[in-house]
């Protein structure tokens, strides 16, 4: 199972939606639209080994937490609005108790809590934090393969996936950085030198994992 945890420190976490302003009164809502669907579409599908849960921490209210389960979800298709459309329909419920989920439609999940609580849910994953100044996720001496073998597939239908592999998760932060406690709890890895835009470094995890690639988990 492949999971990314999106941090939107200024992200509205209840409401109406400025589809027309998401990277303005939404909080810049916009980057993790994008980073959401770098994480789940593929160019003529959904990557079915793979979750993504958002985190709106900008108010009003409580935190908030969406999940988007990959083996479960209907009706996501690659374009923005069309995505922000279904975080929108989330946004006009109350918040959910922290750490209990509410299935709002096929695949979407909505919980309040934060960072803490989607990590204490992952316990069992390698957990990694991406961090430019941080050593280099795949290992040493890696390079690149001739042929695919991925790290984690999926098999199977839908209502009946068959998840197999590499159990990663990946946190990502917006321009705000992860609080100390929370990066010393993981590992720090870097996909480059350079500050990639969220959705981005979600490629190139996903690059990573498809092609399998030596990487560098503990």
């Amino acid at each position: 199972m492949r999971r990314f945890a999106i941090i939107g420190h200024r992200a509205m976490s209840q409401g109406k939606l400025p589809l027309n302003d998401m990277a303005g009164g939404a909080g810049r809502m916009d980057v993790l639209v994008r980073a959401l669907m770098a994480g789940l579409l593929t160019s003529h599908g959904l990557r079915h080994d793979t979750e993504v849960v958002l985190h709106m921490m900008g108010g009003p209210g409580p935190s908030r937490r969406i999940k988007f389960v990959g083996s479960e979800l209907k009706g996501v298709h690659a374009e923005e609005r069309a995505v922000a459309g279904h975080i929108a329909k989330v946004l006009k419920e109350p918040t959910p108790a922290r750490g209990h989920w509410v299935e709002r439609s096929s695949g979407i999940y909505d919980s309040g809590g934060d960072i803490t609580h989607t990590l204490a849910d992952w316990h069992d994953s390698t957990l990694i934090a991406l961090d430019a100044d941080s050593p280099r996720l795949w290992a040493e001496k890696s390079t690149l393969p001739q042929s695919s073998t991925p790290h984690s597939h999926a098999d199977g239908e839908r209502g009946a996936f068959q998840i197999h592999g590499l159990d990663v998760a990946f946190v990502l932060s917006d321009d705000k950085p992860l609080a100390d406690e929370i990066k010393g709890a993981l590992l720090n890895r870097s996909v480059g030198d350079v500050w990639l835009q969220g959705h981005m470094a979600v490629g190139v995890c996903h690059f990573l994992l498809d092609e399998g690639i030596d990487m560098r988990l503990d």
